[in-house]
């Protein structure tokens, strides 16, 4: 894990503990003795690629500092019904106190990676990268982007911070491509700042704008047809990144990558996902 993603990963952790054990898990501690010990097994229950297990054990040692984590898969594996992640070993009522919780980042947190997956191989033998976007689950947004990497996919910029995107209302509202651009790169003069730019355009006469202006690292095409898309990869001619986003679907998104773009941008990936099947059980 990047060390950047740690603190909000300990915040994601911390909320997750607040809302589902709040003052107690009740049942537990009515139930089991306080002291004493078990085992758990991570048993996977459907076919796909494994994400979440580096979180799941900073879940289990937020709960029991003292807990014993054995790790038989690692992030990124392919898993099938049957298989074994990890064993855990520790206070009973920490473990089924955290089990929910690493159950929930570790389904959904597997279910993005392994459709990330599917897209990736869409892709295989191209250049072409397959990239997520900022349809993420609010306050989730970093393990959805871990899942990603995990699956083989890349990550766009994290959020709003750490990346110029003029899309389409930036630009009507500036006034046009050419004044957005220019409008940036005077912010970033101003304020000292050193962020790549990216410029989503709608038609080929925004792209001559774009260079018009000039200093723009990466241009979108937004809704291109793939006849147009190669129009607009002959136009740049090599001048800038190229990414293709909207419309795209994973039935047409090679014949959008043959075009020879270097990015296609896949919302899907985080907010159309289908968690994959887990459970955490007694052993």
């Amino acid at each position: 894990m990047k060390q950047e993603y740690v603190p909000y990963v300990n915040d994601l952790i911390e909320l997750a503990i607040k809302e589902d054990i709040g003052d107690g898990d009740h049942t537990s501690l009515a139930s089991i003795p306080h002291d004493e010990r078990g085992r758990m097994k991570l048993l996977i229950k459907q076919e796909g690629i494994l994400a979440g297990v580096e979180v799941a054990e900073m879940i289990l040692r937020r709960l029991d500092p003292d807990v014993k984590f054995e790790k038989l898969l690692d992030d990124g594996s392919h898993v099938k019904p049957g298989d074994i992640a990890f064993y855990v070993e520790g206070r009973l009522i920490s473990l089924l106190q955290a089990e929910r919780i690493l159950l929930n980042v570790m389904q959904r947190m597997s279910g993005v990676a392994t459709q990330t997956a599917v897209y990736v191989k869409e892709l295989e033998g191209l250049k072409t990268k397959v990239f997520d976007t900022r349809k993420t689950t609010p306050g989730m947004r970093v393990l959805d982007k871990m899942a990603v990497k995990i699956g083989g996919g890349e990550n766009h910029r994290m959020g709003l911070f750490d990346m110029i995107l003029l899309k389409d209302n930036h630009i009507d509202f500036a006034g046009g491509v050419y004044n957005a651009i220019m409008k940036v790169h005077k912010y970033l003069k101003d304020k000292g700042k050193d962020l790549k730019i990216e410029v989503e355009v709608r038609n080929l006469d925004d792209i001559n704008e774009v260079f018009r202006a000039g200093g723009v690292d990466r241009i979108m095409l937004d809704n291109f047809t793939p006849e147009l898309t190669r129009e607009a990869v002959a136009l740049i001619d090599g001048r800038a990144e190229i990414e293709s986003s909207g419309g795209i679907t994973l039935k047409n998104m090679r014949e959008y990558a043959e075009c020879g773009v270097d990015i296609i941008s896949v919302g899907a990936l985080t907010h159309q996902i289908k968690s994959l099947d887990m459970s955490l059980k007694a052993c």
